[in-house]
């Protein structure tokens, strides 16, 4: 499957599933709302795209991935376990539209990573929920998440900065780390893409 990569932006908007057009729940803190087109604007000025927008060569969306400076998500204020540091890119939400593609939340993780170090950040943060063992995959990632697994975080590398009960704030500090196939999310995209994808069957001679 050949696949492309831009910026979540405001042009790239439109593109992802509806759910995420207006949606401001990270933007804005509890009981109070907001402008996402005056939101987007500051993100971009301050930050730039604030996301990953992945597509197959088709045009068809894959899944995508908002993070950007915790500043930019008061919401996160509120959440067991936060605040977010304010030193930190925060990763909110990710979207996988299809489960057969295991690749591509591995692939935005590692494209925000190299995002956030390529811009300065110190570290990347998100939140993470420690499921119950055996809780099936759907539950634990698939579709619309604003939390992530606390396992697959470890496999990333992140700590616990603090939690309650099952919810955890995880870091990963950016300081120590070689950059992550520097400057280019498509290339991140590629080695991750090759590095899923299922040996070749032998052929009989």
């Amino acid at each position: 499957m050949a696949t492309r990569v831009a910026g979540l932006t405001g042009a790239t908007l439109p593109t992802v599933p509806s759910v995420c057009h207006d949606c401001i729940w990270w933007q804005a803190r509890p009981g109070r709302s907001l402008s996402k087109d005056r939101w987007i604007e500051r993100a971009e000025d301050e930050w730039g795209a604030w996301g990953t927008v992945y597509y197959d060569d088709d045009g068809r969306l894959l899944g995508s991935m908002q993070y950007g400076p915790s500043a930019l998500f008061p919401r996160a204020a509120e959440l067991p376990a936060g605040p977010p540091s304010d030193d930190a890119v925060l990763v909110t939400c990710a979207y996988l539209v299809d489960p057969s593609t295991p690749w591509v939340m591995q692939s935005l993780v590692l494209a925000a990573i190299g995002d956030a170090k390529d811009k300065g950040a110190k570290a990347l943060e998100t939140f993470a929920y420690r499921y119950p063992e055996g809780e099936p995959n759907y539950e634990r990632f698939y579709v619309h998440k604003t939390i992530f697994p606390r396992d697959f975080l470890s496999d990333f590398g992140f700590l616990t900065v603090r939690a309650q009960g099952r919810v955890e704030l995880a870091r990963l500090e950016l300081g120590g780390l070689q950059p992550v196939v520097e400057g280019k999310r498509e290339k991140v995209l590629r080695v991750v893409k090759e590095a899923f994808a299922p040996a070749p069957v032998p052929q009989r001679p």
